[in-house]
């Protein structure tokens, strides 16, 4: 554990109320220059909001901090980059339709007399990347680069502001395996070069690969720190719930019965018009869960967006129990007995403004009991909510708190309590777990296991491979948009789906 820098960062007593809600309570934080410290905890343990307060985005109801030694106190996030601080939050702050470098120096823009001096902004871009090892393009546009290159623009936004501490809050949620090795090494050049990182995750295994040390935040108070040189997993996970954990859901052999998704066929194209579905064939029976492995951008949205009616196929049928629901909206889709957990839950799963009883019955608001000759029965909305927020372990101050209030992870448990309510034919699951800690990933696995017991069909797309292996019965690889292998989970090995993730040849995959 690393403790012989000088302090650069210290935060004592802070405490942080919102209505309802205590998010910090007397929480103490050190951080030591050249040091990785992770802040870990499950959702809503007041992680982000800390790191808000130190941002100065949030202004904290008692304690104090220090920089470099010396009191400070911010009133918004200027005060705090001016101090040295940067901040790399989980949604990027990024303009699309702006290069690189335009994004870089948006607010402190370089000027060469009256004119915007683009070329030194492109020159001192390039400079920072080349010094850091963050290889991106000056002159790309932010909407053409992948969520990987998108992080390291916002990294050089705050290199370029001169930040020695930086902030990151969840920085690989929405990474792949490769992009995350990529990232750990950049950590270690910014670390060399005497920058100081406070890292925000709920990815134990993350932790133990980069941490100098651990603070562990649960119910946002500091309860214990660890040192990553003889931390575990389990012991980790156990200090993040007050609980052991279980990071396998035991479940029992399938017992599928006929097919319930019939996919004969399909072309979808993207919002570019390419198509990016091309020719799949698949079948889904009751009482199994089918995984669709892959890397992200091989089709995986554009499938599960076209089996829930958002998306209209270019070609192909779907039939579900039965019917041929080619081109239906989702409402009628969701009315066979369809549940959709989206891969996007904040666009597609949610409506931030709204209630939690009332987000919790976007799927069947129009139906009784909640609702009776077009009148809202606001009692049954309610009831249902609180039944909701029990059984799904919903962390919210009532039904009546806004969801877009919420955490990230109780914003999910909304979207999978509503979708995975009431009488499920089939469920369709789209990186259901995505930036949930592991106390709500054991919950929300054990809850799609038993909805394949009591019946139901289960499609899972999950850029996990290890999620993928620990559910499914079946193991469905999407490469490039079409079906490579669907082989049974015993089969299905990590050296087998991963080099037909990556394209490799199904025969030597088998040999593999």
């Amino acid at each position: 554990m690393t403790t012989d820098g000088e302090v650069v960062l210290q935060a004592r007593g802070i405490t942080k109320r919102f209505p309802g809600v205590l998010a910090n309570a007397d929480v103490d934080l050190t951080v030591h220059k050249g040091e990785i410290v992770c802040l870990l905890g499950e959702n809503g343990a007041g992680k982000s909001t800390l790191m808000n307060v130190v941002y100065g985005l949030y202004q904290p109801d008692e304690g104090e901090l220090f920089v470099n030694g010396e009191p400070v106190r911010f009133t918004s996030s200027s005060d705090a980059i001016a101090h040295g601080i940067g901040m790399v939050h989980q949604h990027f702050q990024l303009v699309p339709v702006l290069t690189v470098a335009e994004n870089v120096v948006l607010g402190q823009e370089v000027r060469k007399g009256p004119f915007l001096d683009l070329a030194r902004a492109r020159r001192e871009v390039a400079e920072l990347s080349e010094r850091y090892g963050l290889a991106v393009d000056p002159d790309a546009k932010v909407e053409n680069l992948s969520v990987g290159a998108q992080q390291r623009v916002e990294l050089i936004k705050a290199l370029y502001r001169n930040a020695d501490i930086l902030i990151l809050d969840e920085p690989t949620a929405v990474l792949t395996p490769a992009e995350v090795d990529h990232f750990f090494g950049v950590l270690r050049t910014l670390i060399d070069s005497g920058k100081s990182i406070v890292f925000i995750t709920h990815k134990l295994r993350e932790v133990l690969a980069v941490a100098d040390s651990v603070v562990v935040l649960r119910q946002g108070r500091v309860v214990g720190t660890a040192d990553p040189a003889t931390a575990t997993t389990a012991s980790l996970a156990s200090l993040m719930v007050g609980r052991e954990v279980v990071f396998e859901v035991p479940k029992g052999p399938a017992s599928p019965g006929a097919p319930v998704l019939s996919v004969r066929g399909l072309v979808v194209a993207d919002d570019r018009d390419v198509p990016t579905v091309d020719g799949v064939d698949l079948e889904v029976r009751a009482g199994e869960i089918v995984g669709i492995a892959g890397v992200e951008g091989n089709g995986q949205r554009e499938l599960v967006e076209a089996l829930a009616g958002m998306r209209t196929p270019v070609a192909g049928t779907i039939t579900i129990d039965g019917h041929d629901v080619t081109g239906w909206t989702p409402r009628k889709v969701s009315e066979l007995g369809v549940g959709h957990v989206p891969e996007d839950r904040s666009k597609h799963g949610l409506v931030a403004g709204f209630s939690v009883a009332d987000n919790l019955v976007l799927n069947r608001y129009q139906r009784r009991p909640f609702s009776r000759r077009l009148v809202f029965q606001r009692k049954a909305i309610t009831d249902n909510a609180n039944r909701e927020i029990s059984d799904f372990d919903i962390r919210t101050p009532g039904p009546d708190t806004t969801a877009g209030s919420l955490s990230g992870g109780n914003q999910q448990k909304v979207v999978v309590a509503r979708e995975l309510s009431g009488d499920l034919k089939l469920l369709l699951v789209s990186q259901p777990t995505r930036g949930l800690d592991v106390g709500s990933i054991e919950f929300i696995h054990r809850q799609i296991v038993r909805r394949r017991d009591e019946g139901a069909a289960v499609l899972l797309v999950s850029a996990e491979l290890d999620e993928i292996l620990s559910l499914s019965d079946r193991v469905a690889v999407l490469y490039r948009g079409q079906i490579a292998s669907v082989t049974d989970r015993a089969e299905a090995t990590r050296e087998h789906c991963g080099l037909l993730m990556a394209g490799g040849h199904p025969a030597a995959a088998g040999a593999a």
